[in-house]
């Protein structure tokens, strides 16, 4: 007998998604959509199998909730399942990829034009500022307690606050390079090197390290409390 198939993230995530409530395959890709879209994309298509790999593996169970004619699947979490998703959840996970296509074509373009990369550019703004609408509309509904799983608000704030602080980040470089692109000379190759802006860039990074380690100073010093004779 062939053994079920290998489990991925996504399965992961799908299973996730089911610990929430039952769903049929149809409404979870609208709920990846919806919910998982933006962090984590998938292809649909990859998506319609997740659910079968589950059953296979004794994390689900399918029932039949045909509605007339239309057959239709609804996917429950099972036991073994949740106990499986705990363990997957106590493993921390990978780190984020960037994959942004306009960013290798403004890298690579002394190959082409000026025109190509103000191109990119604006390509890059209208992509976040359509993100970024129904980014705030579902900030907005969780802010006027209208979201869609108003029990998980705590929990999806934190995603949340991600997707905003990067589209933030995306429309404050755009803005930036945009400005510095339009005094550049036609030929690309002749752009000039900022050395204002990289020396900027060199203060931006030197204060990451010193923002990830405010907990542990915080830390220390209050262990160093603890431990001050009274």
């Amino acid at each position: 007998m062939s053994s079920a198939p290998t489990l991925t993230a996504t399965s992961y995530a799908i299973l996730g998604l089911l610990a929430v409530r039952p769903w049929t395959t149809h409404e979870l890709v609208q709920q990846v959509d919806r919910s998982l879209r933006r962090i984590w994309p998938r292809a649909r298509s990859k998506l319609y199998e997740e659910p079968k790999k589950l059953v296979a593996h004794g994390y689900a169970r399918a029932t039949d909730d045909s509605v007339g004619r239309r057959p239709r699947t609804r996917y429950t979490i099972t036991a073994q399942g949740r106990r499986a998703l705990a363990g997957w959840l106590s493993q921390p996970g990978d780190g984020p990829v960037l994959e942004c296509e306009q960013l290798v074509k403004i890298h690579l373009a002394d190959s082409g034009t000026k025109a190509d990369v103000l191109a990119n550019l604006e390509a890059m703004r209208a992509w976040v500022l359509e993100q970024n609408a129904e980014n705030l509309e579902t900030a907005r509904a969780y802010l006027e307690h209208r979201g869609a799983f108003p029990e998980r608000a705590g929990l999806n704030q934190l995603p949340g606050r991600f997707l905003t602080d990067f589209y933030v980040t995306v429309a404050q470089w755009v803005d930036w390079a945009t400005g510095v692109v339009e005094k550049w000379p036609d030929d690309v190759n002749d752009a000039p090197f900022d050395t204002a802006a990289a020396e900027e860039g060199v203060r931006r990074a030197e204060i990451i390290p010193r923002l990830l380690q405010r907990e542990e100073a915080t830390e220390r010093h209050a262990a160093g409390h603890r431990n001050t004779p009274r």
